[in-house]
């Protein structure tokens, strides 16, 4: 069975382009999540895993869609290899299952991970310097009126509210919600 996996960071992006790249495989099963590749805890990733079976070949658009680690890519290939399963990277043009290919994969990985922590130690950099000019204060406060707040409070505490509702009623999302709660507790 032909499997694709397609993973983009966040909900604000699109897979749109990785889709596209992966329809001429001849996709049987779609395996698609907007969350951050930081870990393998990722719930598609385990079912794509979980679902693969010996014979399938998965197709990503590239390496870094499964992993942003070399340390997690390599488990995960060697995850789907004593399955029996193949990997294919469109990106990259590489086929796992040859010893040429797992060396490409290995350097490959190595490099993406050397590019995100290079990423990263530039924004932090860059963050430093515009909080040096005065530029960059973070983001802004949620405030909310103390009576709308201690209403839906006693609302929620009384289970009247869920918390998507009691988030929904004070224009703010959830994470940032369970913070306020965190505070509340505090």
């Amino acid at each position: 069975m032909n499997i694709a996996y397609v993973r983009v960071s966040t909900v604000d992006q699109n897979e749109a382009r990785q889709i596209s790249g992966l329809e001429h495989y001849n996709i049987e099963k779609w395996f698609t999540e907007k969350v951050s590749g930081k870990d393998t805890n990722r719930p598609q990733l385990q079912s794509m895993i979980d679902f693969a079976r010996e014979g399938d070949t998965i197709f990503v658009h590239d390496f870094s869609r499964l992993a942003r680690s070399t340390k997690d890519l390599l488990n995960i290939v060697e995850l789907l290899k004593a399955k029996g399963v193949h990997l294919v990277s469109n990106k990259e043009n590489l086929d796992t299952s040859t010893p040429t290919g797992k060396l490409m994969l290995t350097m490959i990985a190595a490099i993406n991970e050397f590019e995100r922590a290079n990423l990263l130690e530039r924004q932090r950099e860059g963050i430093a310097e515009a909080k040096k000019r005065g530029a960059y204060k973070g983001r802004k406060e949620v405030v909310i009126a103390p009576e709308k707040w201690n209403d839906l409070y006693a609302k929620y505490m009384r289970r009247e509210l869920i918390k998507k509702q009691f988030a929904e009623q004070l224009s703010i999302s959830r994470p940032t919600l369970d913070k306020l709660l965190i505070k509340e507790v505090i």
